[in-house]
């Protein structure tokens, strides 16, 4: 076998570490030590991280990992049976003649002797019910029959997180009620990011989370020996690549009318982001495009926002990263991808990219104020972004009942003292035009940037002033 360099070394065991995920393994551990049946419904977007965290969650609990797949109900209860078998160290059980899962179960705690609480994690469960809607129904009396007779611990896990929230967890599924806990994980928090990438410094890791998030699968995917733009080129470009083909097979993967997604999201990518804009360009009729997006919201491709304070007149982002780089830059581009041109259409992207991350900066400081990673002078109940004709706010921070409100810009880039200055006087300014507890409000102003100037003298003046200095 060929041996790794260190570099290379280094890399996989960085792949292969098991990073964050304190809470949801402590939510798990804690409900595995229960005296009590537990019934845990586990689910997230594609590449999260679900598996590896129920697997290394699982390691030394006896137990069985179930894959489900799309092949055929029958082909599954034998694979599960053979699982089984195996579990049971009894050749025999594999070859029991049985027609459903709730014999499957049964006959296994005819011959399990075990005494510890015995783990069964059944991934990707909505492949079962795209076999058949009534499998819902055949787990619901598995569990009101025989398992929540016993020292078990039932987890079905998913990535349609459509097909989760209304088959499994929704009011009526026949499972509905039956759980005990639930998890949806979402990505990684930022401030994990460099100990996937820890040769990066933080304007990297910026860049970074401004393609792919926190989405482990892709962060593994970039390699710190490289620069960030050469994995640019590297990793999200070249064809055959996993990144560069990611968005295309997800959206091929969880949708069937995908050409009417792939239009929606151009459009959006492209600037026309209302719906009467996106009807318009894509010619798909108002009420249908309607429904479309708002599928894509709930798969957490795309965000609705609406100016903070007001119930209409909002406007719709692709919120992924992974896809809003790639219909940026990569769709747009398919004939310098299809002609192997990387260089050209790399110094397209770095051209623009500071542009891109204008947003993509905007949407990590909007988060991390809303984890409370930015200190701010109020406790906000809400958290947006305003606008009003040619007036326009990055982020404003508003508390309800102590009508105290923070105006803030965001800028991805470097600023001396003249340009936060004016960019200081313009906000102040533009706050005027924002109708909100005019006359009784508390107000306060700020500026977020990559790197700022006389930051402490702001501070002493009263403005918040955060750089990536103080993201470490």
């Amino acid at each position: 076998m060929q041996q790794l360099t260190h570099g290379q070394r280094e890399r996989h065991d960085r792949c292969h570490q098991f990073i964050d995920r304190g809470s949801e393994t402590a939510f798990l551990e804690e409900r595995y030590k229960t005296t009590d049946p537990e019934f845990l419904v586990i689910y997230g977007r594609r590449r999260i991280g679900k598996t590896r965290l129920l697997l290394n969650f699982s390691e030394n609990k006896p137990g069985i990992y179930f894959l489900c797949t799309k092949d055929s109900e029958q082909e599954n209860m034998n694979r599960m049976k053979q699982k089984m078998s195996e579990f049971l160290d009894m050749p025999a059980f594999e070859r029991l003649e049985v027609s459903s899962w709730i014999e499957i179960f049964g006959y296994f705690f005819e011959f399990y002797r075990g005494d510890e609480k015995v783990l069964f994690i059944i991934d990707e469960f909505p492949y079962l019910i795209e076999l058949g809607r009534g499998v819902t129904s055949v787990f619901q009396m598995i569990w009101d029959e025989n398992l929540s007779k016993r020292d078990v611990m039932l987890v079905l896990t998913g990535s349609s997180v459509g097909m989760m929230e209304t088959e499994v967890l929704g009011y009526r599924s026949p499972l509905y009620g039956r759980r005990t806990g639930q998890w949806k994980v979402t990505e990684i928090d930022f401030g994990y990011l460099g100990q996937f990438l820890p040769e990066y410094g933080t304007v990297d890791l910026c860049m970074v989370y401004g393609v792919v998030g926190g989405v482990p699968a892709y962060l593994e995917k970039f390699d710190c020996g490289l620069t960030f733009f050469e994995n640019v080129r590297e990793r999200m470009l070249k064809k055959g690549e996993f990144l560069s083909l990611e968005p295309e097979f997800l959206l091929r993967a969880e949708f069937r009318e995908q050409k009417n997604y792939f239009l929606i999201l151009k459009a959006i990518a492209l600037g026309y982001n209302t719906l009467a804009h996106v009807s318009t360009y894509t010619g798909i009729e108002k009420g249908n495009a309607s429904k479309y997006l708002h599928v894509l919201e709930n798969t957490r491709i795309v965000r609705h926002i609406l100016p903070i304070g007001r119930r209409k007149r909002g406007i719709y982002v692709i919120d992924d990263p992974l896809f809003a780089f790639w219909f940026r830059f990569v769709y747009p581009n398919r004939d310098s991808v299809e002609a192997e041109d990387y260089e050209t259409l790399l110094s397209k992207i770095e051209n623009d990219f500071s542009t891109y991350m204008g947003q993509r900066f905007e949407f990590l400081c909007e988060h991390l104020m809303r984890k409370r990673h930015i200190p701010l002078p109020i406790t906000p109940t809400s958290i947006g972004k305003w606008w009003h004709k040619e007036e326009e706010i990055d982020i404003v921070a508003l508390n309800e009942e102590t009508s105290e409100i923070l105006f803030c810009e965001v800028k991805w880039t470097d600023l001396g003292k003249p340009k936060a200055e004016r960019l200081l006087s313009s906000l102040i300014a533009k706050a005027e035009s924002m109708d909100w507890q005019t006359g009784e409000r508390k107000e306060y102003y700020g500026i977020i940037a990559r790197k700022i100037d006389c930051k402490d003298e702001f501070r002493d003046r009263g403005y918040v002033a955060f750089d990536l200095e103080d993201f470490g």
